[in-house]
């Protein structure tokens, strides 16, 4: 990591977003890296579109506010591309993940980035969730099609940092479960 790196998080209310945002905070911290992870929330009820930032540095931050101008977009749910402009402000080489079937080149038709410098990537986080976890929560895959996707952290680092963070909290299983989805999604992103 060379730079301030600030991720935008789009998701729906129960999907795990603002877990990731800080799962992926918590991995920079513990590679030496500045960090903040925050949520933004608007009805708190189940099933309604959330945001979740990220910041990233090897120097101090000084900002403190929502992301305007991200780096990066992970989109937890494709519903979300009809109603949300999951695109606002995505800087010039930045990078957008989505959780869909769909291809990477599909996407940036549908997002109208044709012509931008802007990386498309997707992973069906879900179908990986549903397998793995036996519920559709793709946070867990979603931050391992990050690390692939933009090389912010290795495999090892997600999984290492993910077993000491879960291992507080749940069984072994679902540990396990959650690793085995990060690593297939690390596999199976698809980048364009």
């Amino acid at each position: 990591m060379q730079q301030l790196t600030e991720i935008r998080w789009h998701a729906r209310a129960g999907q795990g977003a603002v877990t990731a945002a800080k799962l992926v905070a918590e991995t920079a911290l513990e590679l030496d890296q500045y960090m903040q992870a925050m949520p933004e929330y608007g009805p708190e009820r189940m099933g309604a579109p959330i945001k979740a930032f990220t910041r990233i540095s090897p120097e101090p931050i000084e900002i403190h506010c929502n992301i305007d101008h991200p780096n990066v977009v992970i989109v937890l749910d494709e519903t979300l591309l009809a109603i949300v402009d999951v695109t606002e402000g995505l800087q010039d080489g930045g990078i957008i993940i989505v959780n869909t079937c769909k291809t990477p080149d599909a996407l940036r038709t549908e997002l109208k980035l044709e012509g931008r410098d802007v990386r498309v990537a997707s992973v069906d986080a879900s179908g990986i969730s549903l397998e793995t976890l036996k519920r559709d929560i793709p946070n867990t895959p979603m931050v391992g099609a990050l690390a692939k996707a933009t090389g912010l952290f290795s495999l090892d680092d997600v999984i290492a940092h993910l077993t000491k963070t879960f291992g507080k909290k749940f069984s072994q299983d679902v540990i396990d479960a959650n690793i085995a989805s990060v690593k297939r999604a690390y596999e199976e992103v698809s980048v364009g």
